[in-house]
């Protein structure tokens, strides 16, 4: 005879199971896991399995409660019939399997609050120490829960290709576990394809939303909340991947069903407008796409009230298009009211502030002050190097404005300088392939034109020209646009 510890738990279905299991392993004489282990046969169950399913918190595999209930079932003399035993412990396992640990829970809460508050590093720094000290089955739909959480938050730290390559991970393991129509695999699914257009692979990230978007229809029906969501990201990334025109149309669709599903003032049908004017603006008609962000500020501050978050961000929009739309003196005065309403609301270090200052510089150069645009970029720059790192995509996109700016206030050197040296950084940072990458060499060949050395502005657009090629397509509007350049240049 072995008696077996049984964990220390709280209160719960898990501790049911745990307890019910004990009880049943002492009517049944206490049998040695080593005994157990011959019992259900070789290869079926180690010894160290089964004495982990009566000693450890974890929730145990239920084809191994099922075997152990069996046997044991079968030593209680005038005991239920294993058959029966074997139900009634897969309802207790059910329930367990169904209630996570209380301290697991809350440990993800705080984990979920961290980043919920901006603190992405803290929130993979407690997710990750709460998957090595729970103990839960790497197929627990706990387990499976935190690492999806794990990826998101990687990816909202800036590790995209980080976050959909774990989640690549997650879709495959909880189409296992849970099955391919399970909301939890769908929503994996969803994260995965949001970051691999993160990651750069905005067609690949629209085809896989347009399958989800039939999937969660035959699954959870056309008017399901999570069925027009993924609707709203597909029309996204198809706007992304070159689309603008299609993006707009689905988004006039969806904006069409989620105000007869959810209603004009829902927050989705809000969103769902954004996208809409967004990507009328992208398809080449901004004073349209002006015109209707106006209307959706007005309808935001209404229904979300005029210092919501998402209201500031229309105004964002709204500024952004009519600047587009031929107003860049309008569109610079909209964004210094919005930066003051940034500032008291979010305060002066908000990457919000901070994207909103980015429009005020860009606009007040777009209306003439060139050398305005080049102070307020470079006082950006100094701001988000000490607040996000030199290294952070936004800091590295503000030094491109800034150097741009600097040029165009009449410092064309200093403006192929700060170029070359974003060069430098952008391809250690991203590779020598990344988009940024590519834009920062067009702007220094084009400044080091500007600064007199045009046999070397020729010489960086010929070679842009073949790399533009090789990774665009001799088509792309970039690579024409650097074709164009080399043939301003080349003597």
């Amino acid at each position: 005879m072995a008696k077996l510890t049984a964990p220390s738990m709280t209160p719960g279905p898990r501790k049911r199971l745990s307890d019910e299991l004990h009880a049943l392993h002492r009517r049944g004489g206490w049998p040695s896991v080593r005994e157990l282990a011959r019992a259900v046969g070789s290869g079926v169950a180690s010894s160290s399995r089964i004495h982990d399913a009566f000693t450890k918190p974890r929730l145990p595999a239920w084809g191994l409660v099922e075997v152990l209930v069996a046997e044991l079932a079968c030593r209680v003399p005038g005991g239920a019939p294993a058959d029966q035993e074997v139900k009634r412990f897969h309802d207790l396992w059910d329930a367990a399997a169904a209630d996570p640990f209380p301290e697991v829970a809350a440990a993800l809460k705080v984990a979920s609050k961290a980043a919920a508050d901006g603190d992405h590093s803290e929130a993979i720094r407690l997710g990750t120490q709460l998957l090595t000290v729970s103990e839960l089955a790497p197929d627990d739909p706990l387990s499976l829960e935190i690492r999806h959480n794990l990826a998101d938050w990687r990816g909202e730290a800036g590790d995209a290709n980080g976050a959909a390559a774990a989640l690549a991970n997650v879709v495959q393991d909880r189409s296992r576990v849970l099955g391919p129509d399970h909301t939890d695999t769908l929503e994996s699914r969803e994260e995965l394809a949001n970051w691999s257009g993160e990651a750069g692979d905005a067609n690949g990230a629209a085809a896989a939303l347009a399958d989800l978007v039939q999937d969660r229809t035959r699954v959870l029906g056309a008017n399901h909340p999570d069925t027009l969501t993924a609707r709203n990201n597909a029309a996204y990334w198809r706007g992304e991947a070159g689309d603008a025109a299609g993006a707009a149309a689905a988004f006039a669709d969806l904006v069409r069903d989620r105000t007869r599903v959810q209603g004009p003032d829902h927050t989705g049908t809000l969103v769902a407008r954004d996208g809409l004017a967004r990507w009328r603006g992208e398809a080449g008609d901004a004073a349209g796409a002006a015109t209707a962000l106006a209307d959706l500020v007005q309808d935001r501050t209404r229904v979300q009230g005029p210092d919501h978050p998402d209201t500031l961000t229309t105004r964002h929009n709204a500024a952004w298009w009519r600047g587009e739309a031929g107003d860049a003196a309008g569109a610079a005065t909209a964004f210094a009211d919005l930066v003051q309403d940034w500032t008291r609301l979010q305060g002066p270090t908000h990457p919000d502030t901070f994207d909103t200052r980015d429009g005020l510089a860009r606009w007040r150069g777009e209306a003439g002050d060139a050398a305005g645009a080049a102070t307020a970029f470079a006082d950006l720059v100094q701001d988000r190097t000490r607040v996000q790192g030199p290294h952070h995509p936004d800091t590295l996109t503000t030094r491109h404005n800034a150097a741009h700016w600097r040029g165009e206030a009449g410092d064309a050197a200093g403006a192929a300088t700060a170029f070359a040296d974003l060069v430098q950084d952008w391809t250690r940072l991203q590779g020598p392939d990344h988009p940024d990458t590519l834009d920062a060499r067009d702007a220094f060949a084009h400044w080091r034109g500007e600064a007199g050395d045009a046999a070397g502005a020729a010489t960086a657009f010929a070679d842009l020209v073949q790399d533009r090629t090789r990774l665009q397509g001799p088509h792309h509007p970039d690579t024409v646009a650097s074709r164009e350049h080399l043939s301003h240049w080349k003597i």
